[in-house]
């Protein structure tokens, strides 16, 4: 699955389990060199730690899944957006996620750590998230579906001016034929009260070309405290267009590239998302 977005869910590997010296070195190597282009990915490719809609997609009862999260800002705002903040321009962001599923409408996620490289080339700890996600069941095979997913999270100064935050993310959404239609409504809260809450919301429509293919367009808002609205130019604003493939390992990745509209957005980004359920 494409980490919680997923479009298509592949059906589970029934790999053997062969002794290492069965294996062969030239078999290893074609395991290891994707997870080595991966790793140097994450470190080559983010200004939020998570760009990605939901659509009610959850790990099986049991299954855990490891997901990186990746985005690269090489064309970005040169100031910070607040004083002692991280520079949007040329930096790096992601994290590492982990999630289990408990049932078929529950899931629970640990983000882990929360993560920057700076223009400078400076490896920075941001933070870390907890995240529980409830779904209608089977969402993959309904026409309709819907979900919760609430995340909590500990920030350090550089990465938030507040120490503690919340994010609820409803999420609704239809799958009509090969298509995809997904909304976000999310409320992002640093328990500064309601009227502080800022509205960002994300939206998804996806084409499933194939089993394993899908292409997609995305938008991603925040048009700040929904007690009184940014003005246009100070609005988050940015138009992704991306591409999903799903392995027939449990494995699936998405890259996107991004483009702000608005002053307070970032002008380019790149995103990866790679997930794998074991």
């Amino acid at each position: 699955m494409f980490g919680q977005n997923a479009l298509l869910r592949v059906p589970e590997s029934n790999y053997e389990c062969v002794p290492m010296n069965q294996m062969g070195i030239k078999r290893w190597l074609r395991r290891l060199l994707p997870a080595s282009l991966l790793f140097y990915l994450a470190v080559a490719f983010a200004q939020t730690d998570e760009i990605q809609v939901y659509d009610a997609s959850i790990a099986d009862v049991g299954e855990r899944e490891f997901t990186l999260h990746s985005n690269y800002t090489p064309v970005g705002r040169t100031s910070a957006a607040y004083p002692g903040g991280i520079v949007p321009d040329h930096s790096v962001n992601g994290a590492f996620e982990f999630a289990y599923g408990l049932r078929d409408y529950w899931e629970l996620g640990l983000y882990l750590p929360v993560y920057t490289v700076t223009n400078e080339g400076t490896v920075e700890f941001d933070g870390a998230k907890v995240r529980t996600l409830w779904v209608v069941p089977h969402a993959r095979e309904k026409e309709f579906f819907y979900g919760l997913n609430v995340e909590y999270s500990y920030n350090l100064p550089h990465w938030d001016t507040a120490r503690w935050t919340l994010e609820a993310r409803p999420i609704v959404g239809c799958h009509e034929g090969p298509w995809d239609l997904i909304f976000n409504p999310i409320l992002d809260s640093s328990f500064d009260g309601i009227g502080q809450t800022h509205f960002a919301p994300a939206a998804r429509l996806a084409y499933n070309a194939t089993d394993r293919w899908a292409l997609g367009l995305e938008t991603y808002s925040d048009f700040g405290p929904i007690q009184r609205s940014y003005d246009w130019e100070q609005q988050s604003q940015t138009f992704f267009a991306v591409v999903d493939y799903a392995s027939a390992a449990s494995s699936s990745i998405e890259i996107g590239v991004g483009h702000g509209f608005t002053s307070a957005s970032d002008e380019w980004i790149v995103k990866l998302i790679w997930n794998h359920a074991f």
